[in-house]
């Protein structure tokens, strides 16, 4: 598979985003902003932020400084952040969403992602994201935490698709059924802790193919997603680390170790969908999405 640092995929409204990117999750302004321009001196495209992180401030600040640091323009760099879910509904959401824009020090977003299905609140915020996607602000808009029956609940509501599910992802936690839906749907599946909170990095298999391949552990890891079709944010905030994440095009694993990352998924979540108490009413399993199957 031939990768590099600008490959992309086509979501399914036609824009192209980044398949790597840098997260900033659990990083304060200060430190939002330094790891933004690093990532942007390293040749990364594609930068994901959040209301809920504390730190859109800091990632508006480095973009601006890092666009200019590196002769680049607005629309060289995709920006993904999310509407936290004390903003969910629609007048809040279409309120808040401004002042994003305004600490990001944009005029419009690449990506806005529902950041959790807060129940009986999601469908209202994603008619607000439809809104404000056809006004220009938004490129493209997804989800984020959604399993299978709220991803269902979501599309029937709907009128615009998402086009992506961020989750939860690592090779001990694959979310092996919702990526199969996605896939079904052409919903791009992106991952969020794409090194397992670090316990990946230190499993012993990995750590083997890794050897074999003069590469780290992350780098296999980072690796491995890409070749699976996942989008990927791995978070640094050590100039050292955005760039080794990023060097990950000089080498492709083979079936055989890709089969056996495969194989070590352990449904391994570190987080519980559940405690939204999502009171929609499932299908049984029986996918009756039916606006989306042509």
């Amino acid at each position: 598979m031939k990768l590099n640092l600008e490959s992309t995929v086509q979501l399914n409204n036609g824009v192209d985003m980044p398949r790597l990117g840098l997260g900033v999750w659990r990083s304060d302004n200060a430190t939002a902003s330094q790891s933004v321009r690093w990532a942007l001196k390293h040749g990364y495209k594609a930068i994901d932020t959040a209301k809920q992180y504390g730190n859109e401030a800091g990632v508006g600040d480095g973009l601006t400084k890092g666009l200019a640091e590196n002769g680049l323009k607005r629309d060289d760099v995709f920006l993904t952040t999310k509407i936290f879910n004390g903003d969910q509904g629609y007048d809040s959401t279409i309120a808040a969403f401004e002042g994003q824009l305004k600490r990001l020090q944009t005029t419009y977003a690449d990506l806005v992602l529902i950041h959790w299905p807060v129940t009986d609140k999601y469908n209202e915020t994603w008619r607000a994201l439809e809104d404000l996607y056809r006004a220009g602000k938004i490129r493209a808009i997804g989800v984020s935490n959604f399993d299978i029956q709220r991803l269902r609940d979501l599309m029937k509501h709907a009128s615009i698709k998402p086009v992506i599910n961020q989750m939860e992802f690592n090779p001990l936690e694959q979310e092996t059924d919702i990526k199969d839906y996605c896939n079904r749907h052409n919903i791009q599946l992106e991952a969020w802790s794409p090194l397992g909170h670090g316990d990946a990095l230190k499993n012993p298999q990995i750590k083997k193919i890794a050897d074999k391949y003069g590469k780290t552990t992350a780098q296999v890891i980072i690796r491995w997603e890409l070749q699976r079709g996942i989008n990927t944010i791995p978070k640094s905030t050590h100039e050292e680390f955005i760039k080794e994440n990023a060097n990950v095009y000089d080498f492709s694993l083979t079936d055989d170790d890709m089969n056996l990352m495969n194989s070590l998924n352990l449904d391994k979540r570190s987080i519980w969908y559940g405690d939204f108490q999502w009171s929609g009413n499932p299908d049984g399993g029986v996918d009756t999405v039916d606006q989306w199957e042509k």
